[in-house]
C-alpha cells in the first residue's frame, strides 16, 4: 500500500544541508502496523511527512495506494489527506477553546456534512474511545490522556486508510502509553494500516505489530 522508493530528503538549515533521510526503500502492506524506532533525529518524523504529503521528497518517489503522492500539488495533496491520512501527533494539535467535540469534528467541515447525521457519527466516535462523556468540555480543561484521546477520534473521523503517530506517547505516563497501545490494537482489526514513529521501548516487541523498522541518522539500519 506504501512504497518509499529511493526517497532522500535534505533540508537547508543556516546555509547548512542537512539529510534527513538518505535513500531509504521500503514497502508497507495494507493492514499492517509497522513501528519506525529510533533516536530524535534518526529521520522518522521526516518519513511520515513523506507518507502524508506534508513534505515532498528531494529525490525518489513516494507512492501511497499507487498515487504518486511526491508529484503532487499543494491542493491535491491536501485532498489526499483529506480523504486518505488520519494523523496523530507528538503535541495533538488540538484548538485549545474548542469543545472535545467541536476538534473532533473539524476535520469534516470542508465536507460540508449533514448535521443530523455527522453529530451522530462524531458521538460514536467518542463512544468508541471513551471519551463521549466529556463532549461539551472545552480542550484546554482536559487531561493529557483525555487530549490524546481527542486526537485520535479526530484522526479517525473521516474514516482513513492510513493512520500515522508520531511519537504518541512522548506526553504521556506509562500508564496511558499502555492504554493507548490497546487503542491501536483495537483499530488494526478495522485494517487500517498504522505507522508509528516512537523511541518508546513499550512499543518494542509487541504482539500485533507487523515489523519494527529502524533509523539512524536517515538511513534503515
Amino acid at each position: 500500500m506504501i512504497q518509499i522508493k529511493n526517497v532522500t530528503k535534505t533540508f537547508d538549515i543556516n546555509k547548512e544541508k542537512i539529510t534527513a533521510l538518505k535513500n531509504v526503500t521500503l514497502n508497507i502492506k495494507e493492514g499492517n502496523v509497522i513501528v519506525l524506532k529510533g533516536s530524535s533525529g534518526s529521520g522518522k518524523s521526516t518519513l511520515l511527512s513523506l507518507i502524508s504529503a506534508l513534505s515532498k521528497p528531494t529525490s525518489g518517489e513516494v507512492i501511497v495506494d499507487e498515487k504518486h503522492i511526491s508529484k503532487l500539488s499543494d491542493d491535491f495533496a491536501s485532498i489526499y489527506r483529506r480523504d486518505n491520512i488520519g494523523i496523530i501527533f507528538q503535541r495533538y494539535n488540538l484548538i485549545p477553546n474548542l469543545s472535545a467535540f467541536e476538534n473532533i469534528l473539524l476535520p469534516q467541515i470542508p465536507l460540508n456534512p449533514n448535521k443530523k447525521t455527522i453529530k451522530l457519527h462524531v458521538e460514536n466516535i467518542m463512544k468508541k474511545f471513551h471519551i463521549h462523556h466529556k463532549k461539551d468540555v472545552i480542550v484546554k480543561n482536559l487531561s493529557g490522556g483525555e487530549q490524546q484521546r481527542i486526537a485520535i477520534a479526530r484522526s479517525y473521523i473521516n474514516t482513513p486508510k492510513i493512520i500515522l503517530a508520531d511519537e504518541p506517547t512522548a506526553n504521556l505516563d506509562k500508564k496511558l502509553s499502555l492504554s493507548f497501545i490497546e487503542i491501536l490494537k483495537e483499530l488494526k482489526q478495522t485494517n487500517l494500516t498504522i505507522v508509528i514513529a516512537t523511541h518508546d521501548p513499550l512499543f518494542f516487541g509487541l504482539d500485533f505489530v507487523d515489523e519494527e523498522i529502524e533509523l539512524k541518522n536517515g538511513e534503515i539500519v
